[in-house]
C-alpha cells in the first residue's frame, strides 16, 4: 500500500505536479522532462499557496514512513535483507539502487522559480522549507554513496558541464548541506508545528548531519582511510571535530531553547494515533478516517508479515533495572527467557515481548508468539492497542511515526561532546539521564563508565572494535543508550557505518537460548507455554508445539540445543573494503564516464 504523508493541500497537489518517478541524471527522461504538466512556470508560482502545493511532494517522497522495517544485527525479518547477507547477494544495479535525482529536480525548479511570488515573507518560508528538504536530500545521498555531484539549480540538456561532471568532495557537498540548514534555521518558523518543519526541525537535522560526519571522519580518518574518499578532501576541509561542534551545538540550541519535554510515557509513545507535540519535533501523520496507514501492528504479531525478532545481542545489551550489566551475571548466556528478562531496564518490556506481556488495551497474558518472530523475541514497539478498530490487520495502524524526536536530539548531543573529549557529568545529566529518569533507570556515571568499560561492548565478538581513549567507558554506553532509545527508529545500519563498525553485521544473529527438546514457561506464570520436540516426534498436548530442525519449526545453533538460529544455513557478511557505501549504477557510469566507481565494487567498466 502507499503511504501518504498527511499535509494541508494534499490532496489539491495531484493535479499540479507532474508524475513523481524516479529519474537519472543523465538520461534523456531528466533532460527533456519539464516539471509541470498541467501548468506553466509563467504563470505559476505566483502565491503563497503556489509555493506549497509545488512543495508538499516532499514531505511525501523523502520522509521514511515506516521506519521499523530496517533490518540490522538487532533487528531481523524472516529473510535478511540484501545488506544482511552481503557477498555476492550484492551486485551493481545496472540502473536505480538510490541513484535517483528527481526530487532534488523538482527543489531547484522551485528555488529557480522564486522569484516569481511577490509575498516576500511566503519566499523566505519556502526557500528555507526547500533548502531543508534539499540538505535532507543529500544527506542519503552521502550516506549511501560518500562523494556525489552538488546541483543547486535547475540543469537543462546544454548543460553539460553539470550533465557530466565528476562527483564532488563530500566536503564540498557537506558544507552546501549547511549552508541550507543554516537558511533553513534562520527562516523557518520558530513556532513548533508537528507536522510541518520548522526551525527546530532544521537544528535537529544540523545535529544529525554534522554528528553523521564528524563520527565518520574520526573513524574513517582521511590519513588512515583515503578510499573512503574517492574524491580527496580538499586541503581546507574541516576537521571530524569541527563537524562534531556543529552537532553539539545544534543539539543544545534544542535541549536548552527549544519548546520540547519528553513524553511521560515511552511505550505510549509510539503507540498513540496522535504524535506527542511535546517530544516529536517532525512525525509522520497517519489517519483512519482518510485512510492513511502503516503497518507497524501487523508487521510485529502476523506471521505472514515479515516475523521481525530482536536479537539475542541486542537483547543482552539492556542493563539491569539498578544499572549493572547483565552480561556481568553468571550464566548470562545461557539463562532461561523469564529469569533473563526478569529485572532489566524497563525499556526492554516495551520493544520486545517479556513475561507478563499484554496488548495496550488487552487483558490477556501473551507469550511471545515464534511464529511471527525469528529470533523468539517478539518486537512490541509501534504496536498499537487492540482495541482500536482495525489495528492488527495488515496496513491499518494509523500511529504517527517519528522522524524527529526529542530523545534523537539528547543522544546526538552528549555523543558529540564524548568524542569531542569535552562531555562532562552536567551534560549527560541533561541528556542521557532524562531519557534514564522516564523509565527509572539509575543515572549514567561519566567517571564510573571511564574507569571501567563495558567489557561485553568493547568485544569483537559482542561489540565495537574502534572505541578508544579517556571516554572509551562513557561512549560505550552512549551507544548501549542509543540502541535501547532508538530501537527499530532506523537509525541502526547508518551508526554502524559512520562507526566503521560494519563488522557487527558478521557477528551472530541469534535469539533465545534453550538446552533443549522439553517444556518452557515463556509468561513467567509457572506454567509451560510451548514445547519444544526433536524432528519426526508427534507432539504430546494442546500447548505450542515446534519442532527442532525442521521447516516449519525451529533451527538451533547446536541442532538438538542452542540458541534460535533461523538464518543457520544463509551466510551473512559485511566487506569491509567494499559495503560501507552502495555502488553506482553501471548506466550512470556508462553515460557519464566522469563518475568513478565505489571501492570494491567491480561493474565491468575500466574507468
Amino acid at each position: 500500500m502507499k503511504r501518504y504523508f498527511l499535509i494541508p493541500f494534499i490532496a489539491m497537489t495531484f493535479g499540479l505536479v507532474a508524475c513523481d518517478i524516479d529519474v537519472d541524471l543523465t538520461g534523456e527522461e531528466f533532460l527533456g522532462r519539464t516539471p509541470l504538466s498541467t501548468i506553466s512556470p509563467e504563470n505559476y508560482f505566483r502565491t503563497e499557496t503556489d509555493l506549497q502545493l509545488f512543495s508538499n511532494t516532499f514531505y511525501n517522497n523523502l520522509l521514511d514512513k515506516e521506519p521499523f522495517l530496517e533490518q540490522s544485527d538487532h533487528y531481523l525479518n524472516l529473510n535478511l535483507s540484501a545488506v544482511l547477507r552481503g557477498g555476492n547477494d550484492r551486485t551493481v544495479p545496472i540502473s536505480g539502487g538510490g541513484w535517483s535525482w528527481g526530487d532534488l529536480r523538482k527543489m531547484n525548479t522551485l528555488l529557480g522559480n522564486m522569484d516569481k511570488c511577490v509575498d516576500e515573507a511566503a519566499v523566505l518560508k519556502y526557500t528555507a522549507l526547500t533548502r531543508f528538504f534539499r540538505a535532507y536530500f543529500y544527506f542519503d545521498k552521502v550516506k549511501r554513496f560518500g562523494d556525489v555531484p552538488w546541483i543547486d539549480h535547475e540543469v537543462d540538456n546544454t548543460d553539460m558541464e553539470t550533465l557530466y561532471a565528476a562527483r564532488d568532495s563530500r566536503e564540498v557537498v557537506m558544507q552546501h548541506m549547511i549552508e541550507d540548514l543554516d537558511y533553513a534555521i534562520q527562516y523557518l518558523p520558530e513556532a513548533r508545528s508537528t507536522y510541518r518543519l520548522c526551525k527546530w526541525t532544521a537544528l535537529a537535522l544540523k545535529a544529525r548531519v554534522c554528528l553523521f560526519e564528524g563520527t565518520f571522519r574520526k573513524y574513517h580518518d582521511p590519513a588512515s582511510h583515503p578510499e573512503m574518499y574517492v574524491e580527496p578532501l580538499p586541503a581546507d576541509a574541516k576537521s571530524a571535530s569541527w563537524y562534531l561542534e556543529q552537532a553539539a551545538d545544534a543539539a543544545r540550541q534544542i535541549i536548552v531553547s527549544g519548546p520540547y519535554q519528553l513524553a511521560k510515557d515511552y511505550l505510549m509513545l509510539f503507540a498513540e494515533p496522535d504524535a506527542d507535540a511535546g517530544e516529536y519535533i517532525l512525525a509522520i501523520k497517519n489517519d483512519r478516517s482518510l485512510s492513511i496507514f502503516n503497518n507497524s501492528t501487523a508487521y510485529a504479531i502476523m506471521p505472514t508479515q515479515g516475523c521481525p525478532g530482536l536479537t539475542k545481542k541486542f537483547v543482552d545489551s539492556f542493563l539491569m533495572a539498578d544499572g549493572s550489566r547483565f552480561t556481568d551475571k553468571e550464566g548470562w548466556e545461557t539463562m532461561q527467557f523469564v529469569e533473563e528478562t526478569t529485572g532489566r531496564d524497563p525499556r526492554l518490556s516495551y520493544v520486545c515481548v517479556t513475561p507478563g506481556y499484554m496488548r495496550i488495551g488487552g487483558t490477556e497474558v501473551l507469550a511471545p508468539d515464534f511464529g511471527a518472530s525469528v529470533t523468539g523475541y517478539q518486537v512490541a514497539k509501534f504496536v498499537m492497542d487492540e482495541t482500536l478498530p482495525g489495528v492488527g490487520r495488515v496496513d491499518m495502524s494509523f500511529n504517527d511515526m517519528p522522524v524527529f524526536r526529542l530523545g534523537e536530539v539528547y543522544l546526538n548531543y552528549a555523543e558529540a561532546l564524548a568524542e569531542l573529549g569535552t562531555l562532562t557529568q552536567s551534560d549527560l545529566d541533561m541528556s542521557v539521564n532524562r531519557l534514564r529518569d522516564r523509565v527509572g533507570m539509575p543515572h549514567l556515571d561519566m567517571e564510573a563508565a571511564n574507569a571501567n568499560p563495558d567489557w561485553y561492548l568493547a568485544s569483537e565478538q559482542y561489540g565495537y572494535r574502534h572505541v578508544s581513549g579517556a571516554n572509551k567507558g562513557v561512549i560505550l554506553e552512549i551507544r548501549r543508550e542509543r540502541g535501547v532509545e532508538l530501537a527499530q527508529e532506523g537509525f541502526r545500519l547508518a551508526d554502524l557505518v559512520r562507526w566503521r563498525e560494519g563488522e557487527c553485521i558478521n557477528q551472530s544473529f541469534y535469539g533465545m537460548y534453550f538446552p533443549g527438546a522439553g517444556e518452557y514457561d515463556l509468561t513467567g506464570d509457572g506454567k509451560a507455554d510451548v514445547r519444544l520436540y526433536p524432528k519426526g516426534e508427534k507432539p504430546a498436548n494442546d500447548m505450542v508445539n515446534i519442532e527442532i530442525g525442521s521447516d516449519t519449526g525451529v533451527l538451533l545453533s547446536n541442532d538438538t540445543y542452542g540458541y534460535l538460529d533461523h538464518h543457520k544455513n544463509v551466510a551473512h557478511s559485511f566487506d569491509e573494503s567494499r559495503d560501507y557505501y552502495y555502488p553506482i549504477p553501471t548506466k550512470e557510469r556508462s553515460l557519464n564516464p566522469n563518475l568513478k566507481q565505489n571501492p570494491g565494487w567491480k561493474d565491468g567498466l575500466d574507468y
